[in-house]
């Protein structure tokens, strides 16, 4: 089991205190119920001592003697690991420093950004690191399209064929939603671009460590994905490139990584990644039925004390069309910053959305994409297990939630 944390408040102010503070009644212990894995999950202490050994050895993969090679070695393993659970080839695996660069490297090497403008086509959806990137390319004079996505926040592959054309550089859909957990139609869409012989990107941070993926078996150019989302470490991500496509480095230097990607390999970085994925790929299984059952029992457990009418879910009724660790919930009428801020004093941690847009007060792209209504729009939670979430967590935080809500209904 992973170390897991408290938070110790002061029954006079919401200030945290350390642990050490504590001191006579003016104290009181909340365990925290941390429901944010979305966001980011805790490192595993077996990623930890995977990773230890090279952190402590000096060693440059591309040095000729000793150390460098026993850093190669680390180095070969992470790649030929990663590549056989995702379904790639170890040639086709990049190391980037997280999944936000693994989508730049993807959105600006497709479209050719240092060529004429063209043509690009995106969900709706799409998580702040692709959405950003390819609107600094419209802004540069590339047409985008984004075809609605159903209200269930799912992308029509078909609907996105419809608007190819001769210039169209690729289409980018992610392939499991951060916000709802809606997996999405990537391999039918690539399916229909590669009629046109257009290229497809997937941002698949949500989905690797979560769902299988296989690279090959999607037929997408580019995927990427980042470790801390598994329990793999902070700073490290990956960006699998189908062999014989041509993608423009944004770094230059000593021409690493087939020259995509410039730079001292990280090689602890990439060993500890490739051992979370290589855990998680172990009790994937066990994992997945674990997940989805306390996911189904957090939602039965707030909507019989609730009622459905107070609290209604956002995404995909087919619970099999949703990451099995994800539920993103609305509670019409409240206010979700506040709901937030409760929650968190309760000892939940949970999100409105993306972590990376929360300093937005914006409402969710994806929910607004979705059609939600304006009732539940800005009142919706989302909470995302981890591989430690338990039973009893989850027992204990329906209580907590039903209790916040209806306080926040009665105010």
């Amino acid at each position: 089991m992973f170390p897991r944390c408290e938070a110790v408040r002061c029954a006079q102010s919401d200030e945290r205190k350390p642990l050490q503070a504590l001191c006579g009644f003016h104290y009181h212990v909340v365990a925290m119920i941390y429901l944010d894995n979305n966001a980011t999950t805790a490192l595993d202490p077996e990623v930890l001592e995977a990773m230890r050994p090279y952190f402590l050895t000096p060693g440059n993969a591309e040095s000729r003697h000793a150390a460098g090679r026993a850093a190669r070695r680390g180095w070969d393993w992470a790649k030929e690991t990663v590549a056989a659970i995702l379904g790639a080839d170890p040639g086709e695996v990049i190391f980037t420093s997280g999944g936000t660069e693994a989508n730049n490297l993807a959105v600006f090497g497709l479209a050719g950004a240092e060529h004429e403008p063209g043509h690009v086509v995106s969900s709706p959806i799409e998580h702040p690191a692709i959405a950003e990137p390819v609107a600094r390319l419209e802004a540069a004079g590339f047409a985008v399209d984004r075809p609605a996505v159903n209200g269930e926040g799912v992308a029509d592959a078909e609907a996105m064929a419809a608007t190819f054309c001769d210039d169209t550089r690729f289409a980018t859909l992610m392939l499991a939603n951060n916000e709802t957990g809606a997996v999405q139609p990537v391999a039918r869409l690539a399916e229909l671009a590669q009629q046109r012989e257009i290229r497809v990107h997937s941002d698949a941070v949500q989905a690797v460590g979560r769902v299988p993926v296989d690279f090959h078996a999607l037929g997408v150019a580019t995927l990427a994905a980042s470790a801390h989302k598994f329990h793999g470490p902070v700073g490290v991500g990956l960006l699998l490139v189908r062999s014989g496509v041509r993608l423009g480095s944004r770094l230059f230097g000593g021409g690493q990584q087939q020259g995509r990607r410039a730079g001292t390999v990280a090689v602890p970085l990439a060993v500890g990644l490739a051992t979370a994925l290589e855990r998680w790929h172990k009790e994937s299984e066990a994992r997945t039925k674990r997940w989805s059952a306390l996911r189904d029992r957090l939602e039965a457990g707030l909507v019989k004390a609730l009622g459905a009418e107070r609290v209604v879910r956002n995404g995909p009724a087919d619970p099999r069309a949703r990451l099995p660790q994800t539920t993103n919930l609305g509670f019409p009428g409240l206010d979700g910053d506040a709901l937030l801020m409760q929650l968190d004093l309760a000892g939940i941690a949970a999100s409105l959305g993306s972590a990376c847009a929360s300093g937005s007060t914006r409402p969710s792209p994806t929910l607004v994409a979705m059609r939600v209504p304006d009732d539940r729009l800005r009142s919706s939670v989302r909470f995302s297990l981890g591989a430690t979430t338990t039973e009893s967590e989850i027992d204990d935080a329906i209580p907590r939630i039903v209790d916040i809500i209806a306080r926040a209904a009665n105010s």
